[in-house]
């Protein structure tokens, strides 16, 4: 989901809600369709990892321009089938390249259909994935910068990853429990068959959207509990479409001969990796127009000898003042360590041994021109070797 959307729809306080901007188009008989969106831009000054022709790590270098900063585009209908069910979809648009004089074209950022009612909530097809709602996004959901989590570990083709070619949003089901006096629950999986990808045996190549070979299944579950201005939230996810051959750039081995066998003198050939689990908790609490959240989140890897475990200890507020947002968060990321239990009950364990654990800080601030326009700033600071991935942004937001 846009991330203004949700953000500015969270605070609550804010007089101008981009999340409220949809307008109605058509609205009868039962049925209605909604359009939505937003023009997002951004000044952004940004300290980039440089790397030499083998991949190593050689400095940072400040990159600067005026960029589309995530516009979109949307679409929501709902017809209601009788008194207790509603069947209804959700379509947004990444729309790329406003800030040129050409248009680079749209890609599908969710897309879904499902029906709800007293019995809950039922949906197939693609959107965020439960953690990041329920567990990450209260923490740092901001306009350029927010706070590091795991979901980048185990897929992509840069940096830790390992997987190229990955789709953790799309082809899922979930379905979503009412509240019972503030208890909710959600269990869902996603699926990827055979014919949608794999890779070539002993080559490291993959193609598609399935990493495996064969159709796999992955399943995740939440809870969340809300009482007056507490909640509290909890999702696991068992990674299982992450499972596979190694593929990503970073880990996969150089075909010295040229032969298209990796397994030659000198050559590593390529391993089958696990990729673990995630898992975390968020705490937020309401005082008047401030939220407050913690979260504690863990990847704990199925495979150390290509990515270490990770904890993510986090802190952050919102604070509505009338004409915009003030916004914080800060994040320690322990990495190499134990899980909370072990660490809490260890006499020996110590948080933040390994070198690459670091301190992260994103700060930020909103003002409302009017009731679909508004500013904003950011900063950002992450511990990296060299202050890679600092930087500051600012820009504008119209939404409709």
């Amino acid at each position: 989901m846009k991330k203004t959307l949700l953000a500015t729809a969270i605070a609550g306080a804010l007089g101008a809600s981009a999340a409220a901007q949809a307008a109605t188009v058509y609205n009868q008989d039962g049925t209605q369709l909604d359009i939505y969106g937003d023009l997002n831009y951004a000044y952004k000054s940004v300290e980039e990892a440089t790397y030499n022709a083998n991949g190593d790590f050689t400095g940072v270098s400040a990159q600067d321009g005026i960029d589309d900063n995530g516009s979109t585009l949307g679409f929501t209908g709902q017809h209601v089938i009788n008194a207790g069910v509603t069947a209804y979809f959700d379509m947004q648009f990444d729309v790329d390249g406003l800030d040129e004089e050409s248009f680079s074209g749209m890609d599908v950022d969710q897309a879904f259909i499902g029906a709800k009612g007293s019995f809950g909530d039922v949906r197939l097809g693609s959107w965020d994935d439960l953690i990041d709602d329920w567990v990450q996004d209260p923490i740092t959901n901001n306009e350029t910068f927010d706070l590091t989590d795991g979901n980048g570990l185990y897929g992509g083709d840069d940096g830790a990853n390992t997987q190229e070619n990955n789709d953790r949003e799309g082809d899922k089901i979930q379905y979503l429990s009412p509240s019972f006096n503030g208890l909710q629950f959600a269990v869902g999986a996603q699926y990827k068959g055979d014919a949608e990808g794999g890779y070539e045996e002993g080559s490291g190549d993959s193609f598609g959207e399935n990493i495996d070979n064969s159709g796999n299944a992955a399943f995740y579950g939440g809870v969340k509990y809300e009482v007056g201005a507490f909640s509290v939230a909890a999702v696991y996810d068992n990674l299982a479409n992450y499972d596979g051959e190694v593929t990503g750039s970073t880990y996969q081995p150089v075909d010295l001969n040229n032969d298209g066998d990796f397994n030659d003198a000198g050559e590593s050939g390529t391993d089958d990796f696990e990729a673990g689990d995630t898992y975390g908790v968020t705490f937020q609490y309401t005082i008047d127009a401030l939220r407050l959240a913690a979260k504690y989140e863990r990847y704990e890897s199925g495979d150390t000898t290509y990515l270490a475990d990770e904890n993510r200890y986090a802190l952050g507020a919102r604070y509505g003042y009338g004409f915009g947002d003030v916004y914080g968060a800060y994040q320690y990321v322990d990495v190499g360590g134990s899980d909370l239990a072990d660490t809490i009950g260890a006499n020996n364990a110590t948080i933040g041994d390994n070198d690459d654990s670091r301190n992260e800080i994103v700060l930020g601030a909103t003002y409302n021109i009017t009731s679909s326009l508004y500013t904003f700033a950011e900063a950002a600071w992450y511990d990296r070797e060299s202050d890679a991935g600092d930087g500051v942004a600012v820009g504008a937001v119209y939404a409709f």
